[in-house]
Parts: structure tokens; C-alpha cells; sequence
């Protein structure tokens, strides 16, 4: 419960793998979902139909008996939206309330619904009176879908932000450590689209806000809150969150993650506070993009290969530039048995970001790094570190 007249009817995924059928989630996901019960009942979204059964039992467990007035679709996305048309079969009274850009969706995912009479179309600054509670909506479109709306309810001062905020994880399985699934969520979801996130953020400076209610995640109040929306402002702002380098490789036979592992080693002994070095080809994508996020140096090393670059770094730097990646410093390593390709490929990649230096010397390895490469992979170390 988020107040006397707030409650959550929201579910856990503890089954799903890949949510968006991208992202590893061994922590589950949460489909989050509430309901404000006043002079009028409103649900604030439904869940993925993979966990339908379980809200709507949630539900009917909450409307004890009472029907529903209103069903607010903050945001179209399948895993918090599948089951509005069900929802608005079976309660003859309920009307949907949600941006003209959404309804404009409702058709894409509910064919041959009838939708006529039952939809209420909101804007920035419109408001829905419940009884006591009053909800204020807020646009923030392309956070990270173009319908998404947000609301404020100005009695409990609590906001619905939709997929702002969010995180990955079930709630079964939450820890005290927002901050690391929330961080990888937010640059793999919403990275793109920092500037949207800020005319949000400048929006929401103006609210007396003392809990946030994601569509995934935990709800933020006190401390957790206020660090929260600390964080948000620095990562869509695209500024660095922690002083460090990562290391970033992509290696076929083990020679350049030698040469990768060795400058990360070169750097720790030369004072780098923080160094992370990544296999792209075992971990985590996405985890690997949080972390690009997070600090403000990034090393790429990666192995030539038919005439270009070892894919799995090729796709790493196409990650970077959908998410409108920007405002770092890059070293480059190459290595290359007979034509190294690998750093043309990469330097037009990091050139075609925003903002971005490429710190120089680039390294070229021929196959195995050797005595003569120590000295080219030592200049570039202190570059890194020169700031």
C-alpha cells in the first residue's frame, strides 16, 4: 500500500528471461500497477498478459466488490497496457483515460475493439478529480515512447511515472541497491532520449513530490528518492556518474584481450581509480552500455576481421550511437595478423558521435602483443590519464 487510498496490485515476473527480448533479467521483473480508491476508483495501468491472471486478481481484490471509473494508460507499451480492452470489456462503466497519441495506438494492439465512448483524451496540465485526490497529467512524450503520459496526485503528493524511474528486477527480489539495475535500465530504455528526460526533470522540480510510483521497480520515497532524481538529472544530461575507465574488448583468439587486460593493469599501477575491463563477446551488452554510460574514459580493443571489425564491437558502437551516446574520451586498440581494418572501423564509428575525443595513440597489435607494443600501450595509458 502507498498510502490509506493507494494501493499496489501490481505483479512479479520471476520466469521471464529476456524482457523486451533483449536485456538478461536473473532478478525477474516487475509489472507494477495501482489503484487510488476515493469518491471514484481509478487503475493507474494494467501488466503484461504473461502475469494477467495474477492482476486481475490483485484487482478484484482491491475493488472489494466496488467497480472501477477509471483505467489511466500511462504509457502503450505490452507488458503495462495488454489488458485494457479486456479490462474495459468486463467493466461496462470504466473509461479510459490516456494522451491522443495513445489512442491513436489502441488499434494496433486491439483489433476490432470497440472504443467509441469510452475513452477520455488528456494533455499537459489537464486533471481528473477521483474525491479527495486529484490527478495532474504531465506529457512527457519520447520518455521513452512519444504517448507516454505521467501524473501527479496533489493530495498524497505521489507521481506515476510511467517507465521513468524504473528498474530492472522483481520486487520479491529488491535490494537496498537501487542505483545498479535502475542505472542499467535507464541508459539501455531511456538513454536516448536524455533531453526529453530533462524537460520531465524541469517539470518536476516544480512538484512537491514525495514518492515516485515506476511502472517497474520499487516505490522511491525519502533518501532513496532524493538520490534518485539526483542520478536522472546527471545521466540525461549524458555527464558521467563515477571517475573511471572501461576497457571494452573484442578478441578471437586471446590476443587482444591480453593486450586489453594488460593496459587495464598498466592504468591500475599508474593510479586509475576505477578500471572495468569487458569481454564484449561474453558479457552482458547491456551492462557494458551502463557502464560506457557511467564513466567518462572508454578504451575499445577489438580484432580485425574480414575487412572491418570483430562484430560483436561493431554492434557494441552501433548500442552507443542509438542511444545517442556522447560527452566521453576514447583510446583505441587494434590487432590485426596480416591488413588491421579494425581501427579505421571504429575511429569513423566514435567520430560519428557527439562530443566524443579520440585520445591518441591509436594501438595496433599484430597478433600477439609483444615487447615493442609496451611502449605505444604505456603513451596511451598516460594520455587516458592525463586530463
Amino acid at each position: 500500500m502507498i498510502s490509506d487510498t493507494i494501493k499496489y496490485i501490481g505483479v512479479d515476473d520471476l520466469d521471464i528471461d529476456l524482457f523486451e527480448s533483449q536485456y538478461v533479467v536473473p532478478e525477474g521483473m516487475s509489472y507494477n500497477s495501482y489503484l487510488i480508491d476515493d469518491e471514484k476508483i481509478a487503475i493507474l495501468d494494467t501488466a503484461d498478459r504473461r502475469k494477467g491472471e495474477e492482476w486481475k486478481a490483485n484487482l478484484k481484490a482491491a475493488l472489494n466488490g466496488r467497480q472501477p471509473d477509471y483505467l489511466v494508460a500511462h504509457h502503450m507499451e505490452p507488458d503495462h497496457a495488454a489488458l485494457i480492452a479486456e479490462m474495459l470489456g468486463t467493466y461496462p462503466g470504466l473509461q479510459l483515460v490516456c494522451s491522443a497519441q495513445a489512442v491513436k495506438m489502441l488499434p494496433n494492439f486491439f483489433e476490432g475493439f470497440n472504443f467509441e465512448g469510452r475513452v477520455t483524451i488528456v494533455k499537459e496540465g489537464d486533471t481528473l478529480k477521483l474525491g479527495q485526490h486529484m490527478l495532474h497529467f504531465i506529457s512527457a512524450a519520447m520518455v521513452h515512447w512519444p504517448e507516454v503520459i505521467m501524473s501527479y496526485d496533489s493530495l498524497d503528493k505521489v507521481l506515476f511515472s510511467a517507465d521513468g524511474f524504473g528498474k530492472f528486477g522483481a520486487l520479491v527480489n529488491e535490494t537496498d541497491d537501487w542505483a545498479c539495475e535502475a542505472r542499467r535500465y535507464y541508459f539501455n530504455i531511456c538513454g536516448k532520449y536524455g533531453s526529453q528526460v530533462q524537460t520531465v526533470m524541469k517539470k518536476l522540480a516544480a512538484l512537491d513530490v514525495q514518492a515516485i510510483c515506476p511502472l517497474h521497480g520499487p516505490v522511491l520515497k525519502g533518501e532513496q528518492l532524493a538520490a534518485a532524481i539526483k542520478l536522472y538529472d546527471t545521466w540525461s544530461k549524458y555527464e558521467p556518474e563515477s571517475e573511471g575507465i572501461l576497457i571494452a574488448y573484442a578478441s578471437i583468439h586471446g590476443g587482444t584481450a591480453a593486450a586489453a587486460e594488460h593496459l587495464g593493469e598498466m592504468l591500475r599501477e599508474k593510479g586509475a581509480k576505477k578500471v572495468v575491463v569487458s569481454d564484449l563477446s561474453r558479457d552482458d551488452m547491456a551492462e557494458v552500455i551502463e557502464d560506457a554510460f557511467r564513466y567518462p574514459t572508454v578504451v575499445v580493443a577489438a580484432s580485425s576481421y574480414d575487412g572491418g571489425v570483430f562484430p560483436v564491437m561493431h554492434d557494441f558502437l552501433y548500442h552507443l550511437q542509438i542511444k545517442n551516446y556522447q560527452k566521453r574520451r576514447f583510446g583505441i586498440i587494434e590487432n590485426g595478423s596480416w591488413a588491421p581494418s579494425a581501427g579505421k572501423v571504429m575511429r569513423s564509428m566514435i567520430e560519428a558521435l557527439k562530443d566524443c575525443k579520440i585520445v591518441e595513440p591509436m594501438v595496433t597489435i599484430r597478433s600477439r602483443m609483444k615487447s615493442a607494443d609496451e611502449a605505444l600501450l604505456e603513451q596511451l595509458a598516460d594520455s587516458l590519464l592525463d586530463s
